[in-house]
């Protein structure tokens, strides 16, 4: 006598395993650390692309497009599938250019941002995510607004050290040597 799963299943094929009962996903700790990518995205004539970051529960802020890296991803595919999906704008991660690592402890938990340097470009940015985005402009880096989301920061700074801010406590920095 057989017996049927008791849980959903997954459908066999390449890419996933024989059929089976799903674990449920473990809860995230709310001291889970976080990891994310902050994409410069440069015009070419000394500007930056920079959007008015509108999270919910936070401060409006400035910020670079960017966001959490997903089960799998490099930093590089990171920064580009958050670009595409923040801004609407494609580029291949294989263009992608990763300059440091910045952590901090600012959320209660180690929050890991990667500064990602992406090619330049002028193609047009969309707001796709009104929720966290008011829009999206172009802004010389000798005139960017205040204030700015502090990752954000800090990805700048890599890219150009004048843009660095002042370093939090818990705030350490690592270049990557190429």
């Amino acid at each position: 006598m057989s017996t049927a799963p008791t849980g959903p299943t997954v459908p066999a094929g390449p890419t996933a395993p024989a059929a089976g009962p799903i674990a449920p996903a473990a809860p995230v700790p709310p001291t889970a650390p976080l990891l994310g990518a902050g994409v410069i995205v440069p015009t070419g004539d000394g500007r930056v692309l920079i959007g008015r970051r509108t999270t919910a529960g936070e401060p409006p802020t400035w910020s670079l497009p960017g966001g959490k890296v997903d089960l799998g991803e490099s930093f590089e595919r990171t920064a580009a599938r958050e670009l595409a999906e923040e801004t609407g704008i494609v580029l291949p991660a294989e263009e992608m250019r990763v300059l440091a690592v910045h952590l901090d402890h600012e959320l209660g938990r180690p929050r890991l941002t990667a500064a990602v340097l992406a090619p330049p470009s002028l193609a047009e940015a969309v707001v796709t995510e009104p929720h966290a985005c008011g829009g999206w402009e172009r802004v010389p880096v000798d005139a960017l607004p205040e204030p700015m989301f502090y990752p954000s920061a800090l990805v700048l700074g890599s890219w150009l050290p004048r843009l660095s801010p002042r370093l939090r406590a818990g705030t350490h920095g690592y270049p990557v040597a190429r």
